[in-house]
């Protein structure tokens, strides 16, 4: 009887034991790490635990250890883990295109410099047009815009198009301009045909580019899934697990789809549809759509041009151009017919808006709508200029400013020019435009911009170039901290599009999106954050990623 007693009690041990010991086992787990979480009290764990694409768990080494078990085990090694980052404002679709077919203009110092760019481009990879992207007057000697002279007596023949850095003008040649139909007689509405002596300089502003990219000839299908699978690679090196590109048709959705349901894109995009009434009939008036890695819920629309080239809409003239107040491109009648739509479907809105005076009237015509406090969460793009009288509207009619940091540091050479002493106090305010609502989501505008959302992290602490000037930083007041930068460019990001609940955090429940760097930008300096590696990047608890 003792000895059965005996073999009982041992047999209760080792079920408690195996019991105790027993582990679930999951798909990956994160350990020696320090994980900025950034969940609502900003967080930080050492290890999480990845099930089926999400997180399940999160926690010291030892409690993720004791409860979890699996055969993929990174081990941080005391580096950095961060939400993926989410670019908020982004042209996804046109950087890929641009890879395929456009001569980078980016950084160029003299229109000869881009005569010598495009001639090797040209000579290189041929074409029925000669066509670059990102050149900027405002880095040359000469700040003026340029004309079709040179371009002429390089292409007698081939159309030339080359769109300035902010998309918002066109530099073309004779060719290009006769096929656009475009003489000294001709008028736009929201656009300049520019004109010297009398006769079309080559330069097109805003609606008046259509014209001629009306004749640009569509990329194939097999290029522009080459693009895009390349745009993705580009953004997975540094760091991108999700973007909202802004304003697409819907041909280009619906191969967007086709590649992610094929395992082939794995980006999770936010598809801003572009106002066209294929668009509205397919996607608006169907409803929200949304998969795992796509969601289709917002439309784009254009208020003005850009400040560089002065088609963005001011209340008062330029300046340093007198008698130019900027482009309305839209008008009242056509914005009030969309935004109805827009919120008639339950989608929203997102309106491109530089100058105070776009700015007051995409303000205004939402307030008209939204009447006052909501959570329909319409956009206002780059939010540029803002007269003081206007900041509050924000927050009256729960309007998101959408803001890119790098636009301050690439425009603050020359933007005070632009609008002068006064009204460059309400520009670029991104810490005023943040009081708001409370939150603020991030972009690049690329291929406006560089895609590096590190680039992104820098111009919005620190306000300065790479160069580290101006000492101090450019209206530094109106900087963000570490943090609200960090979550500018996760968590707000995905509230944005209408995702926080799925990613923008390491939670769990939601998806295992995050990067690994060497660098930790809560305590960075300048230099280190320009100096700061993307080790590694993940999707779904999938390594998309790798420094070599």
């Amino acid at each position: 009887m003792k000895q059965l007693c005996v073999l009982l009690f041992s047999l209760v041990i080792l079920v408690v034991m195996n019991a105790c010991n027993k582990k679930d086992t999951v798909d990956l787990i994160v350990s020696n790490a320090t994980v900025y979480t950034v969940d609502s009290s900003f967080s930080k764990v050492e290890s999480f635990a990845v099930s089926e694409g999400k997180i399940i768990a999160t926690g010291t080494n030892s409690s993720i250890q004791k409860k979890y078990k699996s055969e993929n085990v990174i081990n941080a090694e005391g580096k950095f883990v961060y939400p993926g980052f989410n670019d908020a404002h982004c042209h996804f679709n046109g950087y890929g295109i641009d890879l395929m077919e456009y001569a980078d203009l980016r950084g160029t110092k003299s229109k000869e410099e881009i005569y010598s760019i495009i001639k090797n481009h040209h000579k290189t990879y041929g074409g029925k047009w000669v066509l670059g992207r990102s050149w900027d007057q405002n880095d040359w000697k000469e700040k003026e815009f340029p004309d079709k002279s040179e371009l002429d007596k390089l292409f007698p023949n081939t159309p030339v198009c080359l769109v300035r850095v902010d998309g918002h003008a066109v530099w073309c040649n004779s060719k290009a301009l006769e096929l656009g139909g475009v003489t000294k007689n001709t008028k736009v509405s929201g656009g300049n045909v520019l004109l010297k002596n009398g006769e079309p300089t080559g330069v097109l502003i805003d609606n008046a580019e259509g014209l001629v990219t009306q004749h640009i000839p569509e990329i194939s299908r097999e290029q522009h899934k080459k693009g895009l699978l390349e745009a993705q690679k580009n953004c997975f090196a540094v760091g991108l697990t999700s973007v909202t590109d802004c304003g697409l048709p819907k041909t280009t959705i619906l191969l967007v789809d086709e590649m992610q349901k094929e395992n082939a894109l794995k980006m999770r995009i936010n598809a801003m549809v572009s106002a066209t009434d294929e668009n509205f009939e397919y996607f608006v008036k169907k409803g929200i759509y949304k998969t795992e890695r796509l969601e289709v819920n917002t439309i784009k629309l254009y208020a003005d041009g850009a400040l560089g080239s002065r088609g963005a809409l001011l209340l008062d003239e330029y300046s340093d151009d007198p008698g130019n107040s900027g482009l309305q491109v839209m008008t009242q009648e056509y914005f009030n017919k969309v935004c109805r739509l827009a919120y008639d479907n339950n989608y929203a809105v997102a309106t491109h808006a530089i100058g105070d005076s776009a700015n007051r009237f995409v303000l205004n015509t939402y307030g008209q709508f939204l009447k006052g406090k909501n959570n329909r969460r319409w956009r206002i793009e780059h939010a540029q200029i803002i007269n003081q009288n206007d900041f509050k509207k924000f927050a009256q009619f729960s309007v998101v400013p959408s803001v890119q940091a790098t636009h301050c540091t690439s425009d603050m050479y020359w933007a005070e020019d632009r609008v002068g002493k006064e009204r460059i106090k309400g520009a670029y305010a991104y810490r005023t435009l943040l009081n708001q609502l409370g939150w603020l989501p991030n972009g690049t505008d690329f291929p406006v911009e560089n895609i590096e959302p590190l680039y992104t992290f820098y111009a919005a602490v620190f306000r300065t170039d790479k160069k580290g000037w101006p000492q101090g930083g450019w209206q530094k007041e109106e900087g963000l901290t570490h943090e609200q930068t960090l979550r500018s460019m996760t968590i707000w990001a995905a509230k944005a599009s209408f995702d926080e609940d799925e990613k923008g955090t390491i939670e769990p429940g939601k998806w295992a999106d995050f990067v690994i760097l060497d660098t930790d930008l809560m305590t960075a300096s300048q230099k280190q954050v320009l100096d700061a590696k993307i080790e590694s990047t993940w999707i779904a608890g999938e390594k998309v990623f790798e420094l070599q």
